[in-house]
């Protein structure tokens, strides 16, 4: 049980899903902000934006965005969940490009402090192809993810354990979007 009352059976709106509905005011930005990251025209394919927010929501040991994203980023991947488990494992030896590798070390070390961020690990980023936009986006996606794992776990929301809830949401969200997916 979350650790307020947000008058709804969490079981049917669990993670951030029930505090969207509690907070409509606060939803409009955040769902529109995860739209322009994760969904909106850009080199970086969406699956792999959805797999850095998945890769960083595990860093921070946020269930339900570590699961939910996984689902959203195996949905989009032509490699699936394989790949997620992958990455999530083991970045070093997961089988994607080094430009993505480069930039999921960027998200990770985002996830530890914005100043870990080092001109050595953009050069690297930038030595397989990265761009100036997608280094921006992987910043700014590794830290939008801390703030939403930070809401989820701080107001002590429940995350299911049945992937198959994680996989319709996936479903949801690649047909509709963040914007329409509440």
């Amino acid at each position: 049980m979350a650790h307020i009352d947000l008058g709804l059976d969490e079981t049917k709106l669990p993670g951030i899903s029930g505090l969207m509905r509690f907070r409509p005011e606060t939803a409009e930005p955040l769902n529109a902000l995860a739209e322009a990251l994760l969904r909106a025209p850009n080199s970086l394919p969406a699956g792999e934006r959805e797999l850095i927010a998945a890769y960083v929501s595990g860093l921070n040991e946020c269930r339900f965005c570590r699961d939910s994203h996984s689902a959203f980023a195996a949905a989009q991947l032509d490699e699936g969940m394989t790949l997620v488990q992958q990455v999530r494992a083991d970045l070093d030896t997961a089988p994607v490009s080094e430009k993505l590798r480069a930039l999921l070390r960027i998200a990770g070390a985002v996830q530890e402090s914005g100043r870990k961020v080092t001109t050595e690990l953009v050069a690297a980023a930038r030595a397989q192809g990265a761009t100036d936009v997608e280094i921006h986006d992987t910043v700014l996606i590794a830290a939008a993810f801390c703030m939403f794992n930070r809401y989820v776990d701080g107001l002590g929301t429940l995350a299911p354990d049945d992937p198959s809830g994680y996989a319709a949401s996936a479903r949801r969200i690649v047909e509709r979007g963040y914007i329409d997916s509440v």
